[in-house]
């Protein structure tokens, strides 16, 4: 179903016929003072006069050659067994955004070929060295439901591409292959189409990864039916599917002992698939990406299960806010109120809103029934977040500015940006209705700031908690492939969440 996932190892120095090992050998050249030069290091120094090439050499062979981090040039090696070619790849300035973009590049060059590959790359900062490996990774991603799909059928032959680093980088390698399951992993649940990925096959696949860890600290608990009853705003959106009806997924990581560590609890849109309701979204190519509609659901559960290998001091507890958005007799109507969960009532004013309705009732249940710490949902929730913001950065919403600003520098430095906006008070009577507590569309007053409005009906339901909210509805799609990102489900959001928490033990 995808492309098999790349393999990281380490590497020493090498002796000659150590080399022979390899069929890719990536090199890279930076900025020089006049020209692009290969980089200077005593692995790339073997490397060079194994294979008998100059530095001086290189650079009469390819004067167009920039060192741009998207450059990458072939060259072929002749009488050797196994060695195939030398890459050698722009690094740019060696920052960590050359570094990542490096990456990209190398990692779509060797994509589907099941070589074994020896990236040489140093870096002057550890950070830089996981941007790169990450990304060498990430950008090698491919899925896809071909019956006969005769060039994936051989990758499959090949095996997964096999990335060898320095051994300076050991820690770093480990790090990233955390990082990589869990976008991974992400991006598979992502793009498997509506009419499998219904809300209780995502409960199935959040017990398929919870045994895949063999970790007593993770558990999984379904709610449905039922069981859902104080759960009105979840019920009146999945209610709508007569085959598919919705859950309340609780992944939790809590070892023996945690119970007076920090207590985070994360909630997701799980939205398997929006058609908009009987407000029909329109045109209806706007409907076609919409079973990436439980990006922030994947993304949370990914990222708790990936705490069973960091083992941070703070417990986590992941609601998957599950349901499809469904045209039917059972589905809600413009024009109802529902009873969120703690009783705050809401009037239904456009169906096509109803990621905010599911989110209510995981908030406000955390807040009620989980005593949580912290509190931060994750949803791709409105369009309006990627006006400003583009396809590049989350919309993130906060009255805890220390908090936002270290999700902010944690995005920076991991790849999933995330940039602080307002919640305008002013915009809050919006939210007015006179039929119940709430309008959940902010149609009272148009103030043409959907996300923002947004947020702010959100807020009702967290009470005093410290709180955060990303609107990833932005980057968590792409519409081609760049760099670390491929066409789809890009998998935002696993990185941030696994990073910021484990800088919190």
């Amino acid at each position: 179903m995808r492309l098999p996932q790349p393999t990281f190892h380490k590497v020493g120095s090498l002796k000659d016929r150590e080399f022979e090992e390899f069929n890719v050998i990536a090199i890279p050249a930076t900025f020089g003072t006049s020209a692009p030069e290969i980089s200077k290091s005593p692995l790339i120094d073997q490397v060079l006069e194994y294979c008998g090439i100059t530095r001086e050499e290189f650079k009469k062979l390819f004067p167009e050659f920039q060192g741009k981090p998207s450059e990458v040039v072939r060259i072929p090696v002749a009488g050797h067994k196994t060695l195939v070619r030398i890459l050698v790849v722009g690094h740019g300035d060696a920052g960590r955004e050359a570094s990542r973009k490096a990456g990209a590049a190398l990692g779509r060059a060797i994509k589907g070929t099941g070589y074994r590959v020896l990236d040489t790359f140093t870096f002057a900062a550890k950070e830089d060295a996981l941007a790169h490996i990450m990304a060498v990774s990430l950008s090698q991603y491919g899925w896809n439901l071909k019956s006969q799909d005769l060039s994936d059928k051989k990758v499959r032959a090949k095996g997964a591409t096999q990335i060898s680093f320095p051994s300076q980088y050991a820690n770093e390698i480990t790090r990233a292959s955390i990082h990589v399951n869990a976008v991974w992993h992400t991006r598979d649940l992502i793009h498997t189409p509506a009419n499998i990925k219904t809300p209780a096959w995502l409960g199935e696949q959040a017990k398929k990864l919870v045994r895949q860890r063999k970790s007593s600290a993770l558990t999984v608990t379904i709610k449905s039916g039922r069981a859902l009853a104080k759960f009105g705003g979840l019920r009146a959106v999945g209610n709508s599917s007569p085959t598919a009806s919705p859950r309340l997924i609780e992944v939790s990581y809590a070892p023996i002992g945690s119970k007076n560590w920090p207590h985070v609890v994360l909630v997701g849109k799980g939205i398997t698939f929006d058609t908009g309701g009987l407000s029909l979204k329109r045109p209806y190519d706007l409907m076609i990406p919409m079973k990436s509609d439980m990006a922030g659901a994947a993304a949370i559960l990914t990222a708790t299960v990936a705490m069973a290998e960091i083992k941070p001091q703070v417990r986590v507890t992941a609601l998957l806010m599950c349901a499809e958005n469904m045209i039917s007799g059972t589905a809600q109507r413009p024009s109802d109120v529902i009873t969120q969960y703690g009783g705050t009532t809401v009037e239904i004013i456009n169906t096509d809103a109803e990621g905010r309705l599911v989110l209510a009732d995981g908030l406000a249940y955390a807040d009620l029934e989980l005593n949580p710490d912290y509190l931060l949902d994750v949803a791709t929730l409105t369009g309006s977040a990627s006006l400003g913001l583009g396809k590049q950065y989350g919309a993130m919403f906060s009255r805890n500015t220390s908090l936002s600003a270290r999700l902010h520098q944690i995005g920076e430095s991991i790849g999933d940006r995330v940039w602080p906006m307002p919640l305008v008070d002013d915009y809050t009577s919006a939210l007015a209705s006179k039929v119940a507590d709430l309008n959940h569309d902010a149609s009272a007053q148009d103030f043409s700031a959907g996300s923002v409005t947004a947020a702010l009906f959100l807020e009702k339901f967290v009470g005093e908690r410290t709180w955060v909210h990303l609107d990833i509805a932005g980057p968590a799609r792409s519409d081609s492939d760049s760099g670390e990102v491929i066409k789809g489900g890009t998998g935002f959001g696993p990185r941030l969440l696994i990073e910021w928490l484990a800088s919190l033990s």
